[in-house]
């Protein structure tokens, strides 16, 4: 699942019908003493073309943050501009007060039930009906400060898919959207995060470029850019260029998991085979279901030389679980929230927005490189 610049058509989850349907609403108040911070704006203007890919061609501006209506969180609008002549796209971002966290997405206020409040409004804002179940999790620290987390469940008994979101540790405030820390250095904490070594990979170890992707075997956006690395890309650019393979299965699949460790127990198992199997999975990905993959990742041993019986047992044991878990921990490290994300020398690069993206992208890092 990627996030797509245009006019943020995804936030969260979250279509920007609801967030243009918020901006109607008058989220944000100006007020006289509001921020006129210029750096604070271009601050948050490149954090957001990063974040969501938005090419240098796309006009961007943003409104200086003034008070809103929901205590501690200041409100901007963010203006994206293309040259085709169509109507400019507004979207309502937040920050909280101390200007270090972004919100990408919808702010509900919550009263003296906050989990009960929480399934009304994502019913609402998802359009789930009544006879499919909404439940709420428990909630714990996020790893922002001042947010807590809580695991979703929408189950219609027959699918069950979970998702996290964000409230104010106050339980004042529901986040249905995305936080981001303004203060990371991305590249930075690339660089320094990120494990290369004992990792699936394509292309020599001393290539002057590596690709780091974290992606989600489920997800359809990582199939259309794995085929496009494997067949489009390496061949371009020969020994100049590796790919590191990093598992980021989202939440809100159910056989993304499943899938991940299967991929794992390969590359533990056989890992020349790592790479082709992964084909397999993302070149059936529309075939699989929660029923069936087992049997079909245990089919795709057999196309690769990895032995069914092997692979059974490392699957069913969840062998390797914690190289998944691994790979998951480093990507929310690392701020991601969307597959598939890559780093491109510490760069990052978010979704699959062309092949020219890639391109331009892997031709700056190898002049860097010289």
């Amino acid at each position: 699942m990627r996030k797509s610049w245009a006019g943020f058509e995804v936030v969260g989850g979250v279509s920007l019908l609801l967030a243009g349907a918020l901006i109607a609403g008058g989220v944000a108040k100006p007020k006289a003493n509001a921020s006129d911070d210029a750096a604070l704006n271009e601050k948050i203007i490149s954090y957001v073309r990063l974040r969501y890919g938005i090419p240098d061609t796309v006009k961007v501006t943003a409104t200086p943050p003034q008070a809103s209506n929901f205590p501690g969180f200041l409100a901007s609008t963010i203006t994206t501009t293309t040259d085709d002549g169509k109507e400019p796209k507004t979207t309502v971002i937040f920050l909280t007060d101390d200007r270090h966290y972004l919100i990408v997405g919808l702010l509900f206020a919550l009263g003296g039930d906050p989990k009960a409040e929480i399934v009304q409004h994502i019913r609402e804002q998802f359009k789930i009906p009544e006879p499919t179940s909404v439940t709420v999790g428990p909630f714990h620290n996020s790893g922002f400060p001042n947010f807590l987390a809580t695991t979703v469940a929408v189950d219609d008994g027959k699918r069950k898919q979970t998702q996290d979101f964000y409230i104010t540790k106050d339980n004042r405030t529901l986040v249905l959207g995305s936080v981001f820390n303004l203060g990371l250095d991305l590249r930075r904490e690339a660089l320094h995060a990120i494990v290369t070594t004992n990792q699936p990979t394509q292309g020599p170890a001393r290539a002057p470029v590596t690709i780091v992707e974290y992606a989600d075997l489920q997800c359809p956006s990582c199939a259309r850019l794995h085929e496009f690395l494997e067949k489009e890309l390496l061949p371009k650019y020969g020994d100049k260029v590796r790919v590191i393979f990093k598992e980021f299965p989202l939440p809100m699949h159910d056989w993304s998991k499943t899938a991940a460790i299967a991929n794992e127990c390969v590359y533990q198992i056989k890992p020349e085979a790592y790479a082709p199997y992964r084909s397999l999975i993302f070149q059936n990905q529309v075939t699989i279901n929660v029923a069936n993959v087992r049997d079909n990742l245990l089919g795709y041993a057999d196309q690769v030389g990895v032995g069914r019986v092997t692979l059974a047992g490392c699957l069913d044991s969840k062998a390797s679980l914690p190289r998944v878990e691994e790979g998951t921990r480093e990507g929310k490290r690392l701020d991601i929230q969307s597959t598939p994300t890559c780093f491109i020398n510490g760069r990052m690069l978010v979704g699959f927005p062309s092949a020219e993206a890639y391109y331009k992208a892997v031709d700056a890092a190898l002049e860097e490189a010289k």
